[in-house]
């Protein structure tokens, strides 16, 4: 009876230890994934206050530079030291970041404040995914999963309202501290309710693999974001650095296949499950991130909405999504892996094909239920992925495949919003020259300034020409006469580019559904990973 009663014990204080362990989860995972979102609101006042406008694009991309680097390395880290040991120290380095960038004094200090933030937001993205793999079953994860993707939906509707009241009411500088008491409450919350399991017993890092892979990713990520924007394509500064991701991601390869305890494994990369399941992810975040960008352009320029009103037209896409993550956290288990993939891949591809077809006569409606469509998809593809990865490998490896999930996937979504911001501007200067041009002719002489500052942009920033109706600051300073000449065929112009922009992501899309089909027979199970048994 004794000993009944003590494992009866024991199995309440593990039940009472996961609940704590997943309120901190979830409260990590929240504040986390609002810290862009509020922060993109409160830019412009920061701008204001500290000036250095031309820098201000370096806020997001020391960011996303630190952050996306770090993934991979944080979960092969927490494979060898513990989940507990690592998530705490990406937890700590967050608000310390967080504490640094509402001190700053300028923008450079806020800029290398924010790669500090980026660091610990690198190491934190992961590790929620990853103590779910540990703690759950399969059919539970599933179930999680859901529910912690759908977290992201509910912080990307939540993150502009918050931001702006913030920014209202107090100062900018309060986006960044009020991380600090939520941050502490997160690490308090997951210290008492997860344990440290060491991995390894003798711990040798790959710090050649570390640096290798670091240089090389931050030089792709680097050239994706410049080329075609601050440098020419064909620029020596893009060259080098493509010539530098392509050298030092052979050396990677290279270190990897010596290295005792290689940060990526490179049996990995020929494990079929792993390449189709990542590269599923990668190209549907190509063709997503494409849509984040250019749908709120449609949005203001051709139905007339404010920038503040456009932004709310995601909140049909993250609604369905939030949605679609939890129906499909349970319909897996039914249905299986390979099925949910290619149905939401499908849906995807549909919305994508809707966005497509919008028009100058498209309301509003009619696009928040395209981009609902779209969110569903996500919502059904986007958990199962993790999960998947999480259910083939073994637990050592638990961390670095589960990592590999968001950094592929993060990647993807650097490139597609680089190749579908190319492809805009390409099209938009070949419709801009054939449709909008030929009208400035028709202008009278006392015109031709005008007419060569148009033509001057048309073949520098093609997008800043379509500034005449996106801001209707500008748009009254035309004449009337004008602006009806102008005015539709800009219009037309925009919706033409954006057409074709919305179908070239439905090709990346298109390209992860083929993956879809490849992916083996994965059942979720019950097998149990659970760390608190083994501690």
């Amino acid at each position: 009876m004794k000993e009944q009663a003590a494992i009866q014990a024991s199995m309440a204080d593990i039940q009472q230890k996961r609940g704590i362990l997943i309120t901190g989860l979830l409260v990590a995972m929240l504040f986390g994934a609002l810290d862009g979102t509020i922060v993109g609101t409160a830019l412009p006042r920061i701008v204001g206050e500290l000036g250095g406008l031309s820098m201000m694009a370096w806020l997001t991309t020391a960011y996303m530079l630190t952050s996306t680097t770090i993934v991979p390395i944080a979960g092969k880290l927490a494979d060898l030291f513990g989940r507990k040991s690592i998530y705490v120290t990406g937890l700590a380095i967050f608000i310390i970041g967080s504490a640094l960038c509402g001190m700053a004094d300028t923008m450079t200090q806020l800029i290398i404040f924010r790669a500090i933030q980026g660091i610990g937001g690198g190491i934190m993205m992961p590790m929620a995914m990853i103590v779910i793999g540990d703690l759950f079953t399969g059919a539970e994860r599933a179930k999680w999963q859901g529910v912690f993707g759908g977290v992201f939906g509910l912080a990307s509707i939540l993150g502009p309202q918050v931001g702006g009241w913030i920014v209202d009411s107090l100062n900018w500088r309060w986006v960044f501290y009020i991380n600090l008491p939520v941050g502490i409450l997160a690490i308090v919350l997951i210290s008492l309710g997860l344990h440290n399991h060491r991995m390894a017993e003798r711990v040798k890092l790959d710090l050649a693999g570390m640096f290798t892979m670091v240089v090389a990713v931050v030089s792709l990520l680097l050239a994706l974001t410049f080329g075609g924007d601050k440098y020419d394509w064909l620029s020596w500064q893009i060259i080098s650095l493509l010539a530098s991701s392509v050298v030092f991601f052979s050396l990677f390869v290279f270190v990897e296949r010596k290295a005792e305890e290689p940060i990526m494994p490179i049996h990995l990369l020929k494990n079929k499950t792993f390449v189709v399941l990542n590269s599923v992810g990668f190209f549907m975040s190509v063709g997503m991130f494409g849509a984040i960008m250019f749908v709120p352009l449609f949005m203001q320029g051709i139905i007339g909405m404010s920038p503040s009103e456009s932004g709310t037209m995601m909140f049909p896409m993250m609604f369905a999504l939030i949605i679609a993550s939890m129906i499909g956290g349970r319909l897996v288990q039914k249905i299986g892996v390979r099925p949910q993939v290619i149905g939401g891949m499908v849906l995807v591809a549909l919305g994508f094909f809707l966005l497509s077809t919008m028009d100058v006569h498209t309301n509003k409606w009619t696009a928040m239920s395209f981009m609902a469509t779209l969110g569903f998809g996500l919502g059904f593809v986007n958990p199962v992925i993790t999960l998947a990865l999480q259910e083939v490998f073994p637990k050592s490896q638990l961390g670095i495949v589960t990592s590999s999930s968001q950094f592929f996937r993060q990647i993807g979504g650097t490139f597609g919003a680089t190749l579908l911001g190319a492809i805009m501007n390409h099209r938009s200067k070949d419709l801009l020259e054939a449709k909008f041009l030929p009208l400035l002719q028709q202008l009278p002489e006392q015109a031709h300034a005008m007419m060569d500052s148009f033509k001057q942009l048309v073949e520098s920033n093609p997008q800043s020409v379509y500034s005449v109706i996106l801001n209707p600051e500008t748009l009254k300073k035309i004449p009337e006469q004008m602006q009806q000449m102008f005015v539709p065929v800009l219009k037309q112009t925009l919706v033409d580019a954006l057409s074709d922009v919305f179908l070239y992501g439905l090709i990346f899309v298109g390209i992860g559904f083929i993956f879809a089909m490849f992916i083996g027979r994965i059942t979720i199970s019950n097998r149990t990973n659970k760390m608190n048994e083994m501690e």
